[in-house]
């Protein structure tokens, strides 16, 4: 799939893992964390739970995005027993703006839509709120969470 701007989008293989990694713990401080999360994409690729792709510029990756599909099962207002989030989007400084998070997280999206899913959430910044929201997604003010002590 190319584009005007001379950079191609193609899906993630498990070949791409460690990258993936690197760009969802870009910091050293966190780098320790790398090598399980490419071990669980790696995974996650072959059994369908996770499906990404990639901008490259040359032989250069310049942005990404992924869809994990998780197992929610059905609920109030929707028998469709699987979820998608958007995870791993990020554009390199100096593609942004050129669209191709936009490119990448419709890809996404596709992908949801192809297996069915119906329900898909994300995580956002300040910077990536306006773009998801031209995408239709709203924000919601019903969530929270809580980090669980192990065992």
């Amino acid at each position: 799939m190319n584009d005007t701007l001379g950079s191609e989008m193609r899906p993630v293989t498990p070949a791409d893992a460690d990258h993936i990694a690197l760009h969802r713990y870009p910091d050293e401080t966190d780098a320790e964390e790398r090598p399980m999360y490419a071990a669980w994409v790696a995974g996650a690729l072959a059994d369908g739970r996770y499906v990404g792709y990639v901008v490259e510029h040359g032989t250069d990756a310049i942005a990404g995005a992924g869809l994990t599909v998780l197992e929610w099962g059905p609920s109030r207002g929707d028998p469709q027993p699987w979820r998608g989030r958007i995870v791993n989007v990020w554009t390199h400084l100096e593609h942004r703006r050129h669209g191709h998070a936009r490119r990448l997280v419709t890809a996404c999206l596709d992908a949801a839509r192809a297996r069915g899913i119906t329900r898909v959430q994300l995580g956002t910044s300040d910077m990536a709120r306006g773009l998801y929201a031209a995408l239709g997604f709203q924000s919601s003010s019903t969530e929270m969470w809580l980090v669980l002590p192990a065992d």
